[in-house]
Parts: structure tokens; C-alpha cells; sequence
């Protein structure tokens, strides 16, 4: 069987696979909500959805260190990674081994099209196709605008969520308008945050942990702006937690 991943590059399965590997936690999260769980043979420890899977599964790594030798004692069918998120030399390193299908994902079309394709190759298109179709039903309803925004993933240094980011999408879809136009995740000094005189300042929980500590002193260095302390995995996960990120997008409005 030949199929083709989200960076055209073309896998051969003699069979649909039955030893997978994800590299991805959100991914990982999808396989076990088509049903796969008991084909998921290697995790990272950043797969915590759901929460027994890394008690369960061997640890392979994390999104860009892997451990070799682990993953060839597992003898994957199948290796599942995405272009941001893994770590280019040892994706390709894995791919002289294995099949290793990729995902890109920009915008919610992407995270659609990764979610069918997935189902394709796994054998579980009736149930990749029932999440997509969940995900649009709830997505369909479009939220008013709230105001612009600088979404922060990181602190010291502060960097943020630019453009050309599946969280630049989702943060237009939660009703924000993204003050910060450079591509990717730029750095940001506090007299650029100043001038762009945002609404609101969202403080990520991921990959920076960010906490209530931290609302309090942005709020004293950001006056004029709203300071909230948001869910990550609801703005960057683009597998089957996206069910649950447009419910979560209303509900923000009983924080502000």
C-alpha cells in the first residue's frame, strides 16, 4: 500500500501497521480515539493524553532526542512524527528504517487533512472521518471578535506566537486578532509588546508553564491590557483535542 504524508513524501506498508510509534502527543491522543490504543508500541514522555498511555507504552524519547536502540527493540510498522515539532536529522535517520509519516500543519484544514490521512493508513477511516466531522460541527459557529492579542509561549526571553503558526489560526478562531506579524515564534522585548498596546496578553500553559504568579507581574508591567492564563493543548494541539478547543474558546469569556 503507498501513501503519501503532508510533506509529499511517499511511505510503502505491506500491510496496515500494527507496531506503531508517535512522536507527537497530539497524534498519539488521535491513534487512541481511533480506537488503536493496543497497536501504539512507542510513546515520548510528552505523550500525557491520556494520562496511563506513558505507563503502558515504552518511552522512546522525547519530540526531538529519540532513542535508538529503543525504537529498533520495538520493530515499528509505522513511525508517526510532524515537521515542527521532531527533530529533522533523526526523522531522516528513522526513515532509512522505517516508514515515518509526517504531518505539516499551519491551519485547521491541515489538522483535518492529518486526521483523514492517519485514519487512511491505520485502517479507521469511518472514525477519522466522524472526528473530522465533530471538529467542523464545532467549529461552525464563528466567535465574535474580542480585541487583539499577543499569545506568549515562553518567558525569558518572551516569545510569542507569530504567523505562519497553527496557533496564529486557532487564536484568530477564538475570536483574537494577533498583534504579532513576524513568521514563527519571534522574540518579544517589553517596549515592542507596549506598542502594540493589546486587549490581551495570553499566557500559555505550554511549552512554557506559565502561572499565576506570572499573571500578576505582567499585569503590573501591562496596565492597559487584560492578563489571562490559557490552555495550551487548546490552541496547539491539532489532533482529537481539537473536540474539545471550540467549547473552550466560548467558555474563555467567563475569565475576562
Amino acid at each position: 500500500m503507498k501513501f503519501t504524508d503532508q510533506l509529499d513524501r511517499t511511505i510503502l506498508l505491506p500491510r496496515s501497521p500494527q507496531r506503531i510509534i508517535s512522536l507527537v502527543p497530539s497524534q498519539t491522543e488521535l491513534l487512541v480515539d481511533l480506537g488503536l490504543e493496543e497497536r501504539i508500541v512507542g510513546v515520548t514522555k510528552f505523550c500525557v493524553h491520556p494520562s496511563h498511555l506513558k505507563k503502558t507504552k515504552t518511552i522512546v524519547g522525547g519530540t526531538k532526542n529519540y532513542r535508538m536502540e529503543v525504537i529498533d527493540s520495538l520493530k515499528p510498522d509505522l513511525i508517526l512524527g510532524n515537521k515542527e515539532e521532531n527533530d529533522q536529522k533523526g526523522i531522516e535517520e528513522l526513515a532509512k528504517k522505517y516508514p515515518v509519516w509526517m504531518s505539516d500543519i499551519y491551519h485547521l484544514e491541515d489538522a483535518l487533512e492529518m486526521i483523514q490521512r492517519v485514519g487512511e493508513i491505520t485502517g479507521t477511516t469511518e472514525s477519522a472521518i466522524h472526528i473530522c466531522q465533530r471538529i467542523k460541527d464545532s467549529f461552525f459557529s464563528k466567535i465574535p471578535s474580542r480585541g487583539s492579542c499577543i499569545y506568549l509561549i515562553w518567558n525569558n526571553p518572551m516569545m510569542a506566537a507569530g504567523k505562519n503558526t497553527f496557533i496564529d489560526d486557532l487564536i484568530r478562531r477564538a475570536g483574537f486578532e494577533n498583534l504579532v506579524t513576524k513568521n514563527r515564534y519571534p522574540e518579544l522585548d517589553l517596549e515592542e509588546i507596549q506598542n502594540s498596546k493589546p486587549d490581551y496578553i495570553l499566557l500559555s500553559s505550554e511549552p512554557y508553564p506559565f502561572k499565576e504568579k506570572e499573571v500578576k507581574s505582567f499585569q503590573a508591567i501591562f496596565p492597559h491590557s487584560k492578563i489571562l492564563l490559557v490552555d495550551g493543548e487548546m490552541f496547539s494541539w491539532y489532533g482529537s483535542r481539537l473536540l474539545k478547543s471550540a467549547s473552550y474558546f466560548l467558555d474563555l469569556d467567563q475569565a475576562f
